[in-house]
């Protein structure tokens, strides 16, 4: 089954993705994975009152005009509306989900008011002002270096009127009584706020507390999963999620975290739970998240190779002996297959994984990676005869290049970030792991992606049977440049700066090696448009080295001001005339710069007494409709 485009709007690009070898599961591990997709979209709705305080009443709003109108088809305010209802819906909120600016309505507010009076719907006029008016709630997460954070961030992890200082001081204040060898991951389950006093406090997410109602949901089908887990390991990992889910206690998360890091042996896994906090301007606060997969044997064998030499590539790393872990310990590394996606990683998904987040735990039990290779396959699918490689890639020898191991090379460099890079290295005794505070999203990724650019060019993988030769690297070093320097400006509007980290981290790359290493990499105009030149393949990972180091420097050392110093400098600005060229370039292509996925439906097969039989999967669900169902079918709040 390949990927086809489901529909496009604004700057989306739907997709489906096959689930590989579910059929052939034996009856009790597809309703494994059943119970744990259900488990995986019950948490929809925390994630959605975590990106905003209006979150979950503006989608009711919404989606009742929306299976309500009974105007006209072809009417321009409605055509704006629906657009504007399935970005809010890829978004799970208001703000974009790469850029955190604010959508801008492109239908009249008679035109909404119009449709809530036929509705009879009442006390809308803060929903409605969130809407039409731009200077509230205008960015969901902001990072602007300088101003408050909180209180210019929509996000819904802070009561409102809590300063960042405040913040940073309560959390401060909680680390002076914590573990300092085997520190919680402190305020990842809870919202901050404040006694009628003015003290604060955190309201933690768990049973009988926030999202108390939702985290029972989810738990039943938790149980319900266990019935037919796969071994004692996961009925363990799976009762000890619940306990967390039931406590609220870090402690005891953290002991989840680790009995699942230990589990290495099943078919299907999962991830359930408070995970990333990429949403937080602070990086404390986890987002909401959950997926199941299915184990890729055959890809596998590739991870494999990387997790059983980890001990050699932190050993080779570039990086100074005091940031080098003696022993790499539980490295462990699997390419699987989605199965379900849901919260944070729904509908846009990240394509590879490591886990846990918890440095102490990652140096004393190591770490879970994965790599997503059915949805690497349908980008791969909706990315052919695009017309971007003939566009953007400077001359024909490269596009050959690229077109011969740039498939190839991009899962390496996706395996050697998450399977290593993240797993790399350590903390000087005493440094404090959220010490590079807003800034420690982007410096770790930054680190993660040059570990695989430095060793996705090394002799060892051509030794390892990992590449073909010592020329693959190449496609992966120029993609990569390509994208960090110009291509991926088309997903940033004109007049703005890059706000994700992911993205931030990538033209931080790219950037530093074109200023620092101008004899390796250019950008040259040829013809009125710009190209990105590399005239030293071997120098750039030298490049790529020397920042690896600098980098790891920071992160070991906790140092704040080059993090900030780096992250400002790199990460964050665009030239108006270059990022205008792009975009115009990218818009002739009538192409969508983001991609998501529509999730397969299962369903439980019963014969006339209700004996379940089977486990069907179905793969023809409309867009609208999968979200529609899901308001239905997983509300919880």
């Amino acid at each position: 089954m390949t990927a086809p485009t489901i529909e496009r709007f604004a700057d989306i690009q739907m997709l489906r993705y096959d689930v590989p070898g579910f059929e052939s599961l034996p009856l009790r591990q597809k309703l494994l994975v059943y119970y744990l997709a259900e488990a995986s979209l019950l948490g929809r709705d925390i994630l959605w009152d975590q990106n905003c305080t209006y979150g979950l009443r503006l989608r009711k709003m919404l989606e009742d005009i929306y299976t309500s109108y009974d105007g006209s088809p072809t009417d321009p305010d409605w055509l704006a509306f629906v657009v504007y209802l399935k970005r809010v819906w890829f978004s799970n909120g208001i703000h974009h989900h790469y850029s955190y600016m604010k959508f801008e309505p492109g239908f009249s507010k008679a035109f909404l008011i119009g449709r809530l009076q036929r509705l009879g719907v009442k006390d809308t006029d803060e929903l409605i002002n969130l809407i039409f008016n731009p200077k509230v709630m205008p960015k969901r997460v902001n990072q602007a270096d300088g101003e408050d954070l909180l209180l210019t961030s929509a996000c819904n992890y802070y009561e409102e009127g809590i300063t960042q200082a405040e913040a940073e001081s309560f959390y401060a204040n909680l680390k002076l009584n914590a573990d300092s060898d085997r520190p919680p991951m402190t305020g990842l389950n809870s919202r901050l706020e404040r006694y009628a006093d003015g003290t604060l406090h955190e309201n933690v997410w768990r049973s009988g507390g926030l999202y108390g109602n939702a985290i029972d949901r989810i738990s039943e089908m938790l149980g319900k999963a266990r019935l037919y887990a796969e071994n004692d390991k996961q009925r363990a990992v799976i009762d000890k999620l619940v306990e967390f889910y039931q406590t609220g206690d870090l402690k005891t998360f953290d002991e989840y975290a680790i009995l699942w890091v230990n589990e290495t042996e099943s078919e299907v896994d999962f991830t359930n739970g408070f995970t990333e906090v990429y949403g937080d301007p602070l990086g404390l606060k986890a987002s909401w998240e959950g997926y199941v997969n299915i184990i890729d044997h055959a890809a596998t064998r590739r991870a494999k190779a990387l997790s059983d030499n980890a001990q050699w590539f932190e050993n080779h790393s570039p990086v100074d002996e005091r940031f080098k872990k003696k022993e790499c310990r539980g490295v462990s590394a699997k390419v699987i297959s989605a199965a379900m996606l849901g919260g944070d990683l729904y509908p846009s998904s990240a394509i590879g994984i490591n886990l846990p987040n918890s440095d102490w735990i990652r140096a004393e039990y190591g770490s879970k990676s994965v790599t997503i290779a059915n949805l690497t396959r349908a980008y791969n699918e909706a990315a052919k005869g695009s017309g971007m490689r003939q566009e953007f890639i400077i001359d024909e020898e490269t596009r050959q290049l690229i077109d011969k191991y740039g498939d190839v090379c991009d899962d390496l460099h996706t395996d050697l970030h998450e399977c290593l890079g993240h797993g790399s290295g350590q903390l000087l005794p005493g440094v404090d792991a959220d010490a590079l505070r807003s800034y420690g999203s982007t410096i770790e990724e930054a680190r993660a992606d040059l570990f695989g650019l430095y060793y996705i060019a090394d002799q060892k993988l051509i030794d390892l049977g990992l590449v073909p030769n010592n020329e693959a690297y190449k496609s992966q070093y120029y993609g990569y440049l390509l994208n960090g320097l110009l291509t991926q400006l088309v997903r940033i509007e004109e007049g703005h700066q890059i706000e994700e980290a992911h993205m931030r981290n990538r033209a931080l790359i790219s950037r530093w090696t074109l200023k620092n290493y101008p004899e390796a990499v250019q950008i040259v105009e040829i013809d009125g448009k710009h190209h990105v030149r590399i005239k030293d393949y071997p120098l750039l990972r030298k490049a790529f080295g020397e920042l690896l180091a600098e980098v790891q420097r920071i992160k070991s050392e906790g140092d704040y001001e080059a993090a900030r110093q780096l992250v400002e400098q790199y990460g964050i600005k665009t030239d108006a005339e270059l990022h205008h060229e792009i975009r115009e370039r990218y818009q002739r292509l009538n192409l969508a710069p983001y991609k998501g996925f529509i999730n397969p439906k299962y369903e439980l097969l019963q014969d006339d007494e209700g004996n379940i039989m089977d486990v069907g999967i179905v793969y023809n669900e409309p867009y609208d409709k999968q979200m529609l169902r899901y308001s239905q079918e997983y509300s919880t709040l």
